[in-house]
Parts: structure tokens; sequence; C-alpha cells
């Protein structure tokens, strides 16, 4: 049996719009691919444990994160939450996830797999001035998963900043997108 590897980095619960968007991923994700378990790692309940074999083992993988509401931005200073980062450094050794050699560079033992990046963003947005700062998210996710060898990555990304005016709509045509997304993955 197939393995989708579910990885929850928000401590917001239901206020949350990354766990809003990768419940409407996998939902009817779930509906498509019947025959897949779906392990769910939630990185705020404060278990680390056997990670790294699930990430070694799933079949595909789904994180979901993202940069806090304004509230939370300092905590996270613009970048993802520090659980997610943890959890990725730990399981991103050489020799189990990667590998590097001054020949071929890096190169990951996970083929032919799939992921999906789940980000939202409190402050971030494409083209809002640097003084709400940057996408970090994308480039470190690229690289990791890059570096453990997925090459099929989808990403859904919302930036319901905090100066969207039309958040509600917003919202709902993300929904819309993760839950399409989840239906083809």
């Amino acid at each position: 049996m197939s393995t989708l590897l579910h990885v929850s980095a928000s401590p917001r619960d239901a206020a949350s719009d990354s766990r809003a968007l990768a419940g409407a991923f996998l939902d009817p994700y779930r509906r498509a691919h019947p025959d897949v378990a779906v392990e769910e790692l939630d990185l705020f309940d404060g278990t680390l444990s056997a990670v790294g074999h699930l990430a070694a083992e799933a079949k595909m993988a789904a994180w979901g994160g993202g940069q806090p509401s304004a509230e939370q931005q300092d905590a996270w200073k613009a970048g993802m939450p520090y659980v997610l980062k943890r959890w990725i450094d730990i399981i991103s050794q050489p020799g189990w996830l990667f590998s590097c050699t001054p020949d071929s560079g890096y190169s990951g033992p996970i083929r032919g797999r799939k992921a999906a990046v789940i980000c939202t963003s409190g402050v971030y947005q494409p083209g809002a001035p640097l003084a709400y700062g940057d996408d970090f998210h994308a480039a470190f996710f690229n690289d990791r998963l890059r570096f453990a060898g997925f090459a099929d990555v989808a990403k859904i990304r919302w930036q319901p900043a905090v100066d969207t005016a039309t958040r509600d709509t917003e919202t709902t045509a993300a929904l819309q997108r993760a839950a399409e997304a989840g239906s083809h993955f």
C-alpha cells in the first residue's frame, strides 16, 4: 500500500489557513486514492519519533505550513514555523535523505515520488514592497525536496496578507485550487 505523509506545521489549529488548504487538498485526494494510506504528522504535538522512517518510506509527501498571521509574524521572522525547519533539518542528513559528491552535486534516494507544498503568509505576498518580507518558503522547499530526489512538486500557495481586501473571496478561490490539486495529485 502506498503512503502519503502529511506534515502539518501550524500552531493555529482551526484558525490556520495552511491547515484549511491542506484539508481542502487531502479530502479529494483521499476520495481519488482510497488505496493510499495518509499518515498525519503534526509537528506542534511534540512528537518527532520515527519521522525519518516515515519520510523515507512514504511514496508521496504533503507539507503544510506557512508564515503565521500578522500577529504571530515576529515569532517566525518572516520565515517558516520553527518546528517545520527543525524537522526538515533532522531528517536532512547526508547519506539518509541526500548525498553530495564533487562530481554530481546533490542527489537523493527518493525517486519517482510526488510532493505537495502548501504555504500561506500573513504578511508577504508577490508584488508587495520588500518592507513586507520576501518568499523564503519556495527556495527552501525547492532545495530540500530536490536534494531528497523529488522531481514532481505541486505548490499551493496563498497569501492572505494583512492588506487583503477581499479575504473571503480569495479564501474560497484558494480552497478550490487546493481541492483541484488534491484531486489530481
